[in-house]
């Protein structure tokens, strides 16, 4: 097994910079996801680890050891791909053995290490059967098992489940958490659909411009979002946000906001004063339709009006003016609803985030 530890590490593709003095340690059997919008940079930092970009500058160590120059088949890494990368006239069998077999080892370990995988991913009614003939989750069984026969030190995963249906994407985050578990082998997975970081990952890295904006475990990245950008990416539905200014009330500060005002909890937040310009954010759940889900503890009432209404089985999405702003909301327990009716809503303040308008610094203490 193996830690992974990313130093000062760039990339720069003629006068592009892709990433951007990337500083990362990965613990040994961490499960940790890159995730962030296409173009960030997250895919390339996979690549540079698994040898196939070379490192434009830093230094990056797989288990003490320092990889730069180390070809990517001796750096005890495994990667599998958007693509399956499967080859389509070899059988299961046989594309999971290809490596093994190039590799020289005794056909009796070959034997050993394929029946492994397949017991872990439970393919063995498939193994005489081609790509062609296999469902998109088989194939990507396969390429996992493909990687497994390695017995390498870090699993690395390039947007592994992208290719799939939203039923098969479900099942194949369950079979990669429950595989990393059974493995227990250091994983790093790429993607850019925030659902998966957040239910596979240990810790997250979110990326941004080829840079990190925030690591954190996914509770630490969803509550305590560094900046604008984390919150909204992080989320769905996406966090609302509304401009606004803080005024005084009370001996403490109110944030107002075009028709609707909401006190601040000053012990959240540092550098706050009167006058300041501020953007507020309160995610979909923490504005609850009265006797519609869980009221919040600490709340604030409030009125919207409602805009547009999406019936989701378990749930109704709601967007609602509050005052002359508008946000998305959801509501439990639904029920018919028409635009224009009025709704009382419970606000948690205890969840409000403020940002500064100029930097998209989060604002909250520390």
């Amino acid at each position: 097994m193996a830690d992974v530890k990313l130093k000062d590490i760039v990339k720069v593709y003629g006068r592009h910079i892709g990433v951007r003095g990337i500083d990362l340690e990965i613990a040994d059997r961490e499960f940790v996801v890159f995730v962030g919008p296409s173009g960030c940079g997250k895919s390339t930092t996979l690549r540079m680890i698994a040898g196939l970009e070379t490192i434009s500058h830093g230094e990056l160590t797989i288990g003490g050891r320092v990889v730069n120059d180390v070809p990517s088949r001796q750096r005890g890494v495994a990667m599998v791909f958007q693509t399956y990368a499967l080859y389509p006239h070899m059988s299961v069998r046989q594309n999971m053995s290809f490596g093994l077999r190039l590799a020289g080892l005794p056909k009796d370990e070959i034997a050993r290490r394929v029946g492994k995988a397949v017991d872990v991913l439970e393919l063995g009614p498939y193994l005489d059967r081609r790509p062609s003939q296999l469902s998109g989750g088989q194939r990507q069984r396969v390429a996992m098992g493909r990687a497994i026969v390695r017995e390498p030190e870090v699993f690395l995963f390039d947007e592994p489940l992208s290719n799939l249906d939203a039923k098969l994407r479900n099942q194949m985050r369950v079979e990669i958490k429950r595989l990393q578990k059974a493995l227990n082998v250091t994983t790093i997975y790429v993607t850019h659909d925030q659902v998966e970081a957040m239910t596979l990952a240990d810790r997250i890295v979110v990326m941004k411009d080829g840079a990190i904006a925030q690591t954190g475990t996914p509770s630490e990245i969803f509550d305590n979002p560094a900046d604008q950008f984390v919150a909204s990416f992080i989320g769905a539905p996406a966090i609302n946000f509304f401009s606004g200014t803080l005024l005084p009330a009370d001996g403490g500060l109110v944030f107002s906001c075009d028709g609707f005002s909401l006190p601040v909890t000053m012990s959240r937040f540092s550098g706050l004063q009167a006058g300041q310009k501020v953007v507020g954010g309160l995610r979909p759940e923490d504005i609850v339709p009265v006797g519609h889900g869980m009221p919040p503890q600490n709340a604030i009432a409030q009125e919207g009006e409602i805009v547009l209404a999406e019936m989701l089985g378990n749930e109704t999405q709601l967007l609602v003016r509050i005052g002359a702003s508008e946000a998305t909301i959801r509501m439990q327990q639904p029920r018919p609803v028409i635009a224009g009716e009025r709704l009382p809503l419970a606000i948690n303040i205890d969840r409000f985030h403020l940002f500064d308008p100029a930097s998209g610094k989060s604002l909250r203490a520390r």
